[in-house]
């Protein structure tokens, strides 16, 4: 049985202060060998701040990472702080810093940093407000077995405003809107996966959904913004392509987040142009690694 998880902890003698993580094959990026993807890179830096600056009654409502540098197969850790603690609003900062090697920790490499705003829970204020009504709401995830890592998707097409899922990416490389239903893998091999965690992880392929078009994906997304109402519940984040903008080689991609219950929130990248490197899904498979799970 394949541990299923983005990186493993194996902690150097030698720094024992620094907790490390490895790479493993579920965190390999289809844009160059070697190199990271993104929500491996955003797994843990949820994982750092939830679990150093979580507080019971404060919920993770928005959490925001640049990703401004390839993030590589090495060692690797997260750093952060706290900036502010009051009554309602927490707002904390984390690193992700990498390593050549377990000897070198001295020269580390920040390849990411962001922030998360933790917002006090409480009841709604009085008053009714507008809300995407039922009859407009396209996403309805697919019957999924709990222990399927598979992830699914669904295309629009020619008179069709909502297609069938399944997981064949080749079928949904086309010009129309596009959904996703995923089971994200935990941050760290050993760990069980948190909700907030979950729902960032998933939440990235926000510019999978969006910037996927006739020919691949050609934009590769610079930033994250997740914006949560709620955290998800059940093992499954849905992912739906909600608005998208491209001009001059930067785009700009909304999606819609959802769990069985409905929507919890929304995500927001931009991308710049990665074409030299475009993923073609009709030859490019990463099936291999849910496979071997």
């Amino acid at each position: 049985m394949v541990t299923i998880a983005f990186f493993e902890r194996r902690d150097s003698a030698a720094h024992p202060d620094v907790e490390l993580l490895h790479p493993t094959r579920f965190s390999r990026s289809l844009w160059a060998p070697g190199t990271l993807n993104g929500p491996a890179v955003c797994a843990i830096a949820a994982r750092h701040t939830e679990k150093a600056h979580g507080e019971e009654g404060f919920r993770p409502a928005r959490f925001t990472i640049d990703l401004f540098k390839a993030a590589r197969e090495q060692p690797t850790t997260t750093r952060g702080r706290l900036l502010r603690s009051g009554g309602r609003i927490r707002v904390a900062e984390v690193e992700v810093v990498q390593f050549a090697t377990e000897d070198t920790l001295d020269d580390g490499v920040v390849v990411a940093r962001g922030t998360t705003v933790f917002l006090k829970e409480s009841a709604n204020p009085p008053g009714d407000r507008w809300v995407r009504p039922d009859d407009a709401v396209t996403f309805t995830p697919p019957d999924v077995s709990d222990d399927d890592y598979f992830p699914r998707f669904s295309s629009d097409g020619p008179g069709t405003p909502v297609g069938p899922w399944n997981s064949d990416m080749a079928t949904h490389q086309d010009g129309y809107r596009k959904r996703l239903w995923s089971r994200a893998a935990p941050a760290v091999a050993g760990e069980p996966l948190t909700p907030f965690q979950q729902a960032v992880i998933s939440a990235e392929s926000t510019s999978l959904v969006c910037n996927w078009g006739t020919t691949g994906i050609g934009f590769i997304n610079c930033d994250l913004t997740v914006a949560l109402a709620r955290l998800p519940e059940g093992p499954r984040v849905g992912v739906e392509a909600d608005a998208h903008v491209e001009n001059d080689g930067i785009s700009v991609s909304t999606s819609g987040l959802y769990d069985r219950n409905g929507m919890i929130g929304t995500a927001t990248v931009t991308a710049v142009n990665n074409a030299a490197a475009e993923i073609d899904f009709t030859t490019a498979n990463s099936s291999g690694r849910y496979r071997d799970a």
